[in-house]
């Protein structure tokens, strides 16, 4: 293993990042620095975050700047504020004993005129957002005419953010002969345009393997029913006790949601989410980041950039459709060296999605079964015991109070003042968990035992098999709407018309059976007939609209084939 010295970078440099605990290089510093710092053309990195990418660009870029030239001479683009601070904080620590080198972060969501003062007075760095770049150049407050580096960090983020157009503008700003780093987690084909546009003889550098997560994060998913996704939610929770995690949800209104019963429920958490202003994010954001909140429930965008060690778990509420999203999610844990596990709570219908992510990413999913409550009050009781142990007694301090509370206490014995430290921390959980039931989704495979004395599944009539999708599952009522796959009408359009015409409330959808000229789907009872009546009458692409609560004796399917034959 190479040492820093040897990798080229100067003493002042060296100095700085020793004092902040960087031992040796990691990999994709070993690979890229010398390459930055020699004559080495424009560079790819494929490499996740938390494996040292900022220190692998932010090192040979601080070096290469003459601080006598008081001019931009590199350009750092970060597809987010958060991301944009961290990078600027980070070379302003590797920079320690390089007072003369100025770097500035530019970004939306604060003051323009204290950033155009900053310019005028002048930098050799500038970390940008692009938009915020775009408005600067504009107004004619920062010209690019000295750069010699770019970096593009996160790049297949900026694309996901629909940043494309601002990036090509930007480099349009930016000499031909500049010498131009791309750091990605993935490899999109937008990427690949880019690289072919842009960058010239470039080198591609693999960390790890193409689009893959980071090695030591182990990868686990619970299969439950719809409906009880939230409870599989706390119990994972309650069965990690030191869980320092960001859940993942698909909108804004599944984050605030899951967030607002989790803190009702009792537990640290708090949401992220584009309805937040920026004064409310950067207190969210410090609360997490000092740990007061332990529970962050976010969407894919608003945690893009948030760069948080330690997290112990990322725990995904669903699935995202984009592989490349998973592979961000599950990025955020397990970083620099340490493990972390990556877990997805779904239900039936997403496990051909699962399957798919899995051989994107090469990593098979262990299945689990949600933890029991017996599990969990046991886990958590250890949980106590050990911080019993480890708690640090100030002896002097405390001696003057033990004698009163001795006095107060000696009528109990030993195993009942223990029961009793006991029931101060666990009385919550052991009445939230008593009879409570087993949440597990069953797989629909009968045993040689079931299976005996019964015709198989295929055997039976198809008329029974029909009878059987019109069935709702406990607990919920059947709906049918007349538009099915034929129509272009799949789960994410029913979820969508659902969240329109009935705004304000979350419909919790069940299985949901689409055929080619209609569908069914479970609801709760409580619903049925709201949802029927939001349904009928709406439209789908010209399409009118009928729903019902669906009837087990009526056979649907030839009602579309008669609807279908009558075009």
């Amino acid at each position: 293993m190479k040492t820093f010295e040897e990798l080229g970078v100067s003493e002042p440099l060296r100095k700085a990042v020793e004092e902040l605990g960087f031992e040796s290089p990691m990999p994709v510093q070993e690979r890229v620095i010398p390459r930055l710092l020699g004559d080495a053309h424009d560079i790819i990195a494929l490499a996740q975050t938390g494996t040292g990418k900022t220190a692998a660009f932010g090192l040979p870029v601080l070096q290469r700047v003459n601080p006598e030239l008081n001019k931009p001479q590199a350009l750092i683009l970060a597809p987010t504020r958060e991301l944009c601070l961290q990078i600027g904080s980070d070379l302003a620590d590797f920079s320690k004993y390089v007072p003369d080198v100025k770097v500035l972060p530019v970004y939306g969501g604060s003051s323009i005129e204290s950033q155009i003062r900053s310019l005028k007075k002048g930098v050799q760095i500038i970390v940008a957002t692009p938009g915020r770049l775009i408005d600067l150049i504009k107004r004619g407050v920062v010209k690019l005419d000295d750069v010699n580096t770019v970096v593009l960090d996160e790049a297949d983020e900026m694309l996901n953010m629909g940043f494309l157009e601002s990036l090509e503008q930007i480099l349009s700003y930016v000499p031909e002969g500049r010498k131009m780093l791309l750091f990605s987690a993935t490899m999109p084909a937008d990427i690949a345009k880019i690289a072919k546009r842009y960058m010239k003889d470039y080198e591609e550098i693999v960390v790890g393997t193409r689009n893959e997560g980071a090695q030591n994060v182990r990868h686990i998913y619970y299969m439950v029913n719809a409906r009880d996704k939230y409870l599989a939610l706390k119990r994972i929770v309650d069965n990690s006790p030191n869980i320092y995690a960001i859940i993942f949800c698909r909108t804004r209104r599944d984050t605030q949601e899951i967030a607002d019963n989790l803190i009702r429920d009792g537990y640290n958490a708090e949401a992220l989410h584009g309805d937040l202003s920026q004064q409310q994010r950067d207190i969210v954001m410090k609360k997490f980041r000092d740990r007061v909140v332990t529970l962050l429930v976010a969407t894919d965008v608003a945690a893009r950039g948030l760069d948080v060690d330690d997290l112990t778990h990322v725990i995904n509420y669903g699935l995202p459709d984009d592989t490349a999203v998973y592979t961000h999610r599950s990025g955020r844990t397990g970083r620099a060296g340490k493990s972390g596990v990556s877990i997805a709570i779904i239900h039936s219908r997403e496990k051909g999605k699962l399957r798919e992510i899995e051989r994107i990413i090469g990593k098979t999913f262990e299945r689990k079964d949600v933890p029991t409550p017996e599990h969990i009050i046991e886990k958590q009781l250890y949980n106590l015991a050990d911080r019993l142990e480890r708690v640090k007694v100030n002896e002097e301090e405390i001696a003057r109070y033990l004698p009163g509370i001795s006095r107060k206490l000696e009528w109990l014995s030993e195993e009942d003042l223990l029961k009793r430290v006991i029931s101060l921390e666990f009385n919550r959980l052991l009445d939230y968990y008593k009879d409570a039931p087993n949440i597990d989704f069953i797989d629909a495979k009968p045993t040689k035992a079931e299976r005996k004395g019964r015709k198989s599944e295929h055997e039976r009539p198809k008329n029974d098999k029909e009878k059987d999708r019109r069935t709702a599952e406990r607990g919920m009522e059947r709906v049918y709407i007349n538009v099915g796959k034929r129509d272009g009408f799949f789960a994410g359009n029913l979820i969508d018309m659902l969240n329109k015409l009935i705004p304000g409330k979350r419909v919790d959808v069940g299985r949901i059976d689409l055929l080619p000229g209609y569908s069914l789907f479970d609801v709760k009872k409580s619903d049925a007939r709201k949802v029927v009546g939001a349904l009928t009458g709406s439209e789908f692409y010209g399409k009118r609209i009928h729903s019902e609560i669906a009837d087990a004796e009526r056979d649907y399917s030839k009602i579309a084939e008669k609807r279908k034959n009558k075009k």
